[in-house]
């Protein structure tokens, strides 16, 4: 048995006990949504004291000291700040920016998806899962798989919608203010898997003269024949692919076993030129390990999402070497990694 020092020990116990309180960071961070600090600090337009911030709350006075102590903890996390001096006026961040309503790039839908219970409790049984039959922890504790449950349940399916759609225009301005230079000369984009075309409607925007289009399942598209410019096109990603000089994959490979990927992959392939390098895939999604370290936490991010990937679907988030692997067997000759954020990087793969 490996024998540790009383320091070592001592430092693992401490180890220990942050791991077991790391819930109340998603906690706390889903009170102040709750309460809807950010938007008060906002509209003040200036730092504002505790008292004035519990006033504007409607906090009773009673609950001013356990109120502090939130606040505490969220400026600790860094969600709000402090004066230098008294650090008694509290202020917004970048991070609570994002939770301000009405703002493109909020994360506020996409946190309430994954902190409600729906989505969170199936990971209490994470352990119990792996001796079970089911494929995921969510089908082990519900029964049935995400999307069947929101077609159950009205008010999930609306949080499931709203949550996934907050993320990604988190995703899409990232991407369009960091390298949106990939899609640079490009004449022709089909957007595979791509929804209700908000990100291919971003890029028409930032390049009007490329022809965009958007392919999804036909119940997706129905009803859409062009808009902003954007044309939609019912199909099957596995079956065939419009023709284009780039096809882009944005946050659909996670989804998908290594097989179907590479199914995916061929028939984009098939899609687009591939003599002189005019052609190649544009895939957003995660590249785990790979970090701009401009972020807070980008690994511990990136492998605790494959573990949501795991509890919720049959997805997975990939590193370099699982990506190459599939662009190998897809029959790709080469590929840039550019890492984008805490999650994200931009994947151009070359036939």
């Amino acid at each position: 048995m490996d024998q540790f020092t009383t320091t070592e020990l001592l430092q693992a116990q401490s180890h220990a006990l942050n791991l077991i309180v790391g819930y109340f960071k998603s906690i706390s961070f889903k009170a102040a949504i709750d309460l809807g600090i950010a938007d008060i600090l906002h509209k003040h337009g200036k730092p504002m004291s505790l008292v004035h911030l519990t006033t504007s709350l409607s906090i009773p006075t009673s609950k001013s000291d356990p109120f502090r102590r939130l606040m505490r903890a969220l400026v600790h996390q860094g969600i709000f700040s402090t004066d230098q001096e008294t650090q008694s006026l509290y202020s917004l961040t970048p991070t609570s920016q994002l939770l301000l309503p009405g703002n493109s790039t909020s994360i506020t839908p996409f946190l309430s998806l994954i902190v409600d219970p729906t989505v969170s409790h199936p990971s209490y049984d994470l352990g119990s899962w792996f001796k079970s039959p089911e494929d995921t922890p969510f089908e082990f504790l519900h029964g049935k798989a995400i999307i069947e449950v929101a077609g159950e349940k009205p008010e999930f399916k609306r949080l499931l919608n709203e949550g996934m759609a907050s993320y990604a225009g988190l995703v899409m301005d990232a991407v369009m203010r960091s390298c949106g230079d990939v899609f640079g000369g490009v004449e022709s984009l089909v957007d595979v898997g791509g929804g209700t075309g908000a990100m291919a409607m971003e890029i028409k925007k930032a390049f009007p003269e490329m022809k965009c289009t958007v392919l999804d399942l036909p119940h997706v598209v129905q009803g859409k024949m062009e808009i902003g410019g954007v044309g939609f096109v019912a199909g099957d990603m596995f079956e065939s692919v419009p023709p284009a000089s780039v096809a882009m994959l944005k946050w659909v490979l996670h989804d998908w076993s290594d097989e179907d990927c590479i199914k995916i992959l061929k028939r984009c392939k098939e899609a687009i030129p591939n003599k002189d390098n005019e052609g190649k895939i544009i895939i957003i999604d995660t590249v785990v390990g790979a970090t701009t370290n401009n972020y807070v936490n980008e690994v511990e991010t990136q492998v605790f999402f494959d573990l949501l990937m795991l509890v919720t679907a049959k997805g997975k988030q990939r590193n370099e070497s699982e990506w190459q692997n599939i662009f190998t067997a897809a029959g790709f000759d080469h590929y840039k990694v550019t890492p984008l954020m805490a999650l994200q990087s931009v994947i151009e793969v070359y036939p």
